[in-house]
């Protein structure tokens, strides 16, 4: 009986391009077995963690082929090189045939995302990603002031618990006393027993700076991802059906880097370690899934980390509602379309300071083809938004070379 997993080998000379980024139709990744390839990107925002060359047993193009876009880096050979090229369709059997191969895929991109959002949530917010159990306060003391008692409630449970001997843990008690008759809160301390669990809306499945142990499969509703950076509740992605998130603090054992609150009722499948090691041999499906999710993850942040190149609010909005078309792959034509956000998710998403943001915005609807219509953004004409993206990017890389210029005048 055939092996039905034929992977190919594949040889390129010293010199030669592999892939090239923003080519289209990525279909196959590569692992390296001999030689070096190096690894470049036209905004090198931040440098990749472990370098830009790679050896045999690394692996490149996994993003773009597992989240079907375009490629976000260009590789070329260093020395001659063998690699076996791996087919997007072959994935599944790839990780029943070699699970090690598989694990360390999605470990190191789990690595990768952290890294990643740190380096975003430093050059956009001004912050450092990573906080310890105490921040577990200022995140409940937030929500207790927006009035949102579910969500405070919480967090100040997860605070109480985690940080026993806790500076403001007193307090912590009174509030949680105050806001108990308002709060729905639920799951405060998981649950062994449940692995189906409903979430009411607006109820916190879990905090940033929360010890994590377990990673979610979203079977009904909506589930946002939030931060609390300096004083504010920046949305950083909405979850659908077939989700799964979560899995970075169950993978790397470290405090989860974001919160999740239920946008709507939400069922969810709670995933812990031991299930999690069950799966990875008897369900490759969920893990070709978490793969291509934290591709499109990681495909998503470095579209966000190129945005923050643009000096331009008013461009940077424009090409942030680009990168969401290219995340839900609308294609680009005439035809009318709604964005599931409103103005200031929109500013959220591209960490502009409030006044700022409003007065981009206001800016942006100054442009007739764009309106909010029950809080949503709403475009007459999608081309707009890649027409405006683009003309926004050129003028950026325009201002860039003329100060290049300059400077070496």
């Amino acid at each position: 009986m055939n092996n039905p997993l034929q992977l190919s080998l594949v040889t390129f000379k010293k010199g030669a391009y592999i892939i090239v980024e923003g080519k289209q139709q990525a279909d196959c990744f590569f692992i390296i077995r001999e030689g070096k390839v190096q690894i470049s990107k036209e905004v090198e925002i931040v440098e990749e963690e472990g370098g830009n060359i790679l050896r045999a047993g690394d692996f490149f193009g996994v993003v773009s082929t597992m989240s079907s876009h375009s490629h976000i880096e260009t590789a070329r050979a260093l020395t001659d090189i063998t690699m076996i090229a791996v087919r997007r369709e072959q994935y599944g059997l790839l990780i029943k045939n070699n699970t090690p191969v598989a694990m360390k895929i999605i470990q190191q991109f789990s690595r990768k995302m952290r890294y990643l959002d740190d380096a975003l949530t430093r050059i956009t917010l001004k912050s450092n990603a990573e906080k310890d159990t105490t921040h577990l306060f200022e995140v409940a003391e937030y929500y207790a002031r927006q009035s949102q008692y579910n969500q405070a409630y919480y967090a100040y449970h997860q605070y109480i618990k985690h940080s026993p001997g806790g500076t403001n843990l007193n307090l912590a008690k009174e509030r949680m006393a105050k806001i108990k008759p308002y709060s729905k809160a639920v799951y405060l301390d998981g649950s062994n027993d449940e692995f189906t669990r409903t979430y009411p809306k607006d109820t916190m499945i879990f905090s940033e700076s929360q010890p994590g142990k377990e990673l979610y499969i979203i079977q009904k509703g909506s589930v946002k991802i939030t931060k609390i950076v300096n004083d504010n509740e920046v949305l950083l992605a909405l979850l659908k059906p077939g989700d799964i998130f979560g899995e970075m603090a169950l993978l790397e054992d470290k405090p989860r880097s974001a919160s999740a609150i239920s946008h709507e009722d939400a069922v969810l499948l709670a995933v812990n370690k031991a299930n999690f090691s069950r799966m990875v041999s008897t369900q490759p499906q969920i893990i070709t899934r978490l793969t291509q999710l934290l591709s499109e993850r990681i495909w998503f942040i470095y579209k966000q980390l190129a945005n923050t190149q643009i000096s331009d609010p008013v461009g940077r909005m424009y090409d942030a509602l680009l990168i969401q078309l290219e995340k839900q792959r609308v294609p680009i034509t005439n035809n009318s379309y709604t964005f599931d956000f409103g103005p200031q998710e929109l500013i959220n998403m591209v960490g502009l300071p409030k006044s700022e943001g409003n007065l981009a915005i206001r800016k942006m609807f100054e442009n007739s083809r764009l309106k909010s219509v029950n809080n949503r953004i709403h475009v007459n004409d999608i081309d707009e938004i890649e027409k405006q993206a683009k003309y926004y990017r050129k003028m950026e890389k325009i201002a860039r070379a003329r100060k290049g210029k300059y400077r070496s005048s």
